[in-house]
C-alpha cells in the first residue's frame, strides 16, 4: 500500500493536527471543510491552511480527485453524510480512514457506501484526545485493509494498531470507553457544581481523594470542565452514537443518553456565552460558578 496524497475531510482540531503532523510524510496534503465556504469562517480557516502549507480544496470532488488516502475527521453526527458525499467522487482504490466517533452500525453503513464505490474503508477508534498527542494519538483500526494500513501509518510514526478485520470491533471499543470517559466528565460536572451550590465541596472532594488516591480530583475537575465547555457539542454527538452502540447491542442506553444530555446542556451554556472570558488555567470552581449563575438567572 503506497499512499502519497492525503485528503482531509474536516479541518477542525483533529484535521489541523493530522495534516500538520503528516505533511512531511507524503507528497501532498489537502483539506476540505464547509468552513472554507462559509462567510463567517472562510477567511480565518483559509488563512490557517495557507500558513500551514495545506491546500484548501473548494469541494469534496476536488479533494477526492487527487487523494489516495482520505481521512474523515468530522463531528459524529456527520459521519454517514460525509461518507455518502465522498462515495460520489472517491477514486477506486482510494483508502478511506474514518476517524469519527460513531457506532459500529453507523460505520458499517459508511463502509458499504465507500466499498461500493470501489474504494477501501477502514474504521478507526481514536482512544484519547488528539491534543497533546497529535498524530501519535493511539488508534485502533478495523476492516479488511486495517492491518495493511496500520503498517503504513506506523512507518509514518503513528500509534495505529489493527484489532480486527471485521468492521465494528474498533468502534465498539471506542464507544464503550466513551461511555466511561464522557460519563466521568458529566458526573464530575454535576457532582462538583451541586456541591458548590451547597457549599460542601471541601467535604466532598477529599472523600473522593481518599477513595481514589491515584487521581488529583481538583486538577481533574478543572480539566473535565474545560474540555466539556470547549468541546461539549462534539462530545454530546459522540455520546448519542455511544447510545446507538448500546442500543445496537440490545440494551436500553439509559446512562449514555443521560450523558449526552449533560454534555449538550453545557455546550448550550457555552454557545450562549456564559463562560466568556474564562482563562485556560481556570479552576473548576470558576466554571461551576458560571453554571450556578446561569441557573439563578433563569429562575
Amino acid at each position: 500500500m503506497k499512499l502519497k496524497h492525503i485528503g482531509m475531510l474536516g479541518y477542525g482540531e483533529v484535521g489541523k493536527a493530522f495534516t500538520a503532523g503528516l505533511q512531511t510524510k507524503v507528497l501532498s496534503t489537502a483539506a476540505w471543510d464547509l468552513k472554507f465556504a462559509a462567510l463567517a469562517t472562510r477567511d480565518e480557516e483559509l488563512a490557517h491552511a495557507a500558513k500551514a502549507g495545506i491546500a484548501a480544496r473548494d469541494s469534496m470532488q476536488a479533494l477526492c480527485a487527487q487523494a489516495d488516502l482520505l481521512i474523515s475527521a468530522v463531528t459524529a453526527s456527520n459521519t454517514l453524510a460525509v461518507a455518502q458525499a465522498a462515495a460520489q467522487h472517491i477514486q477506486p482504490g482510494t483508502v478511506f480512514l474514518d476517524l469519527n466517533s460513531a457506532s459500529p452500525g453507523t460505520k458499517k453503513q459508511a463502509a458499504k457506501l465507500i466499498d461500493g464505490a470501489g474504494a477501501f474503508y477502514v474504521e478507526a477508534g481514536v482512544m484519547a484526545s488528539v491534543p497533546p498527542y497529535g498524530i501519535r494519538v493511539p488508534m485502533l483500526l478495523g476492516g479488511t485493509h486495517a492491518a495493511e494500513l496500520a503498517e503504513v501509518l506506523q512507518d509514518w510514526g503513528m500509534d495505529a494498531k489493527a484489532v480486527s478485520d471485521q468492521l465494528g470491533v474498533a468502534s465498539a471499543i471506542k464507544m464503550c470507553r466513551s461511555v466511561m470517559i464522557k460519563g466521568l466528565e458529566a458526573l464530575v460536572i454535576e457532582s462538583y457544581a451541586t456541591a458548590r451550590a451547597y457549599g460542601v465541596e471541601d467535604h466532598v472532594i477529599p472523600t473522593l481523594q481518599e477513595t481514589f488516591p491515584g487521581i488529583d480530583w481538583q486538577q481533574q475537575g478543572a480539566y473535565f470542565f474545560g474540555r466539556v465547555v470547549q468541546h461539549g457539542q462534539r462530545r454530546a454527538e459522540e455520546m448519542r452514537e455511544a447510545a446507538n452502540t448500546v442500543r445496537e447491542a440490545g440494551f436500553e442506553p439509559f446512562m449514555a443518553a443521560a450523558i449526552a444530555g449533560k454534555q449538550q446542556w453545557v455546550a448550550d451554556q457555552a454557545r450562549a456565552g456564559n463562560f466568556k472570558s474564562i482563562g485556560k488555567d481556570a479552576s473548576w470552581q470558576d466554571y461551576a460558578d458560571r453554571l450556578l449563575a446561569c441557573i439563578r438567572t433563569s429562575r
